[in-house]
């Protein structure tokens, strides 16, 4: 069940948006003449010292590609996603006959994603992996502290077309920055806005194929746990948690995270990860 923050104002901290550094190298050329005397003297056979392995002039590692402004090229491509079963502990989330919680439900589909994700050769990490409950600051904060990821939030609504699959990307967040160039911790998901639409587009494709009656493209909303978050990120919910037997929801579980998986795939060559910590995308 997604959380609708459009009334909710909170400042917590700031996040640095391009911070790129231009380093100047500086090199004093002395010329020392010899005379033929003092000249160094090779023969056939000598061998000259091997090469020392490239280096970026930001002290990457050896073979580094670096830009000509002595910073790391960017790199394309997503390496981890942030997998984030909502509610857990204390909050069960959305509530279904016979004893069915949203928070548990979610929190056994994260599994299944995990193992799509893998074989699709990504990294996956998950905001909780028990019957806790991480505030939406630390969930966001577990995918900031990530670089080249993105976010996943998973919910079961308590209403709509039962065994459909919505993704939602945030909606349009005022663009606010202050004289430091900061922006607030809640327009963290400001600058990623388009990039998390074109993912939930392509997840969104991918899970109207396997259920029928699923939007075609993404929705936005003001969905709590987008607002926050430095990364292309979206929420995908599932209808909906009013069903008989649970394995009715169970069964659409290997549908939908081949979906994710995939959309993850697709989505990775539009992501081009800044080679600054906390530049822009």
């Amino acid at each position: 069940m997604l959380l609708d923050v459009r009334n909710v104002v909170r400042m917590r901290t700031f996040l640095p948006i391009g911070t790129g550094t231009l380093l100047l190298l500086g090199a004093a050329m002395v010329y020392s003449a010899q005379t033929p005397a003092q000249a160094p003297q090779t023969t056939p056979n000598a061998q000259l010292p091997a090469a020392p392995p490239a280096v970026s002039p930001q002290g990457g590692a050896p073979g580094q590609l670096a830009s000509p402004f002595g910073a790391p090229a960017q790199r394309s491509g997503i390496n981890i996603v942030v997998l984030d079963p909502a509610h857990g502990g204390t909050d069960p989330g959305a509530r279904g006959t016979g004893g069915i919680r949203e928070s548990e439900i979610v929190l056994d589909l994260a599994t299944q994603v995990r193992r799509a994700l893998e074989l699709e050769g990504f990294q996956a990490v998950q905001t909780r992996l028990g019957n806790e409950n991480p505030s939406f600051d630390d969930r966001s904060a577990t995918a900031n502290a990530q670089r080249g990821a993105v976010f996943v939030t998973l919910h079961i609504s308590s209403t709509g077309l039962q065994g459909t699959v919505h993704v939602y990307a945030n909606s349009d967040l005022p663009a606010v920055t202050n004289s430091n160039g900061l922006i607030p911790w809640d327009r963290a998901q400001g600058p990623f806005l388009g990039l998390s639409k074109k993912f939930g587009d392509l997840v969104q494709g991918m899970l109207v194929q396997r259920f029928k009656g699923s939007p075609n493209t993404a929705q936005t909303a003001a969905v709590r746990q987008l607002r926050t978050t430095a990364a292309p990120a979206i929420a995908v919910e599932i209808s909906s948690i009013v069903v008989e037997d649970r394995s009715e929801l169970d069964r659409m579980a290997p549908g939908i995270a081949d979906a994710i998986a995939r959309g993850a795939a697709a989505f990775k060559p539009s992501y081009v990860v800044p080679s600054t910590p906390g530049a822009l995308p």
